[in-house]
C-alpha cells in the first residue's frame, strides 16, 4: 500500500479582466490578470477512489480567485494576493496556498511585459 504524504492542485493560467493599479489611469480600465495557484489540501481530502463524485472541484478553486480579483479594485498586487489566499482558506480545506499575480505592462520607466508577485499563506499563520 502506498503512503501518500502530500496533496497539491495546480492552477495554471487563471485569468480574469479587473481594475488594480496605483495610479487612476490604472484603475481606470480594465486589465488583464494571470494567477497560477498551488493548493496544499489535506491528504484524507484524496479521493478513496476513481470517481469523480469525491475529487476536489478545480473549478470552485477557480471561480474563488476570480471572486477576489474581480470583487473589489486594490493598488497593490500583494493586497490582491493576500485576499486570494484569505479566500481559498476560508472556503476550501486547504492547509497552504501559495499564488502568483501576474499583470500585463506595468506602467515603468523602462519596457517591462510584465510583473508578478508570489505569496504563500498556511491555515493558522
Amino acid at each position: 500500500m502506498t503512503s501518500i504524504e502530500t496533496y497539491r492542485i495546480f492552477l495554471e493560467g487563471i485569468r480574469f479582466r479587473a481594475k488594480h493599479g496605483v495610479s487612476r489611469a490604472e484603475r481606470d480600465l480594465p486589465q488583464d490578470f494571470v494567477v497560477h495557484l498551488k493548493v496544499e489540501l489535506p491528504v484524507s481530502s484524496l479521493p478513496p477512489t476513481d470517481s469523480r463524485a469525491r475529487v476536489f472541484d478545480y473549478d470552485r478553486l477557480a471561480t474563488l480567485v476570480v471572486e477576489a480579483g474581480t470583487s473589489t479594485s486594490y493598488k497593490l498586487l500583494e493586497i490582491l494576493g493576500e485576499r486570494i489566499i484569505d479566500r481559498i482558506l476560508e472556503n476550501t480545506p486547504a492547509v497552504a496556498v501559495t499564488v502568483q499575480v501576474k499583470k500585463f505592462g506595468p506602467p515603468t520607466s523602462a519596457s517591462v511585459d510584465a510583473v508578478a508577485i508570489e505569496l504563500t499563506g498556511r491555515r493558522g499563520d
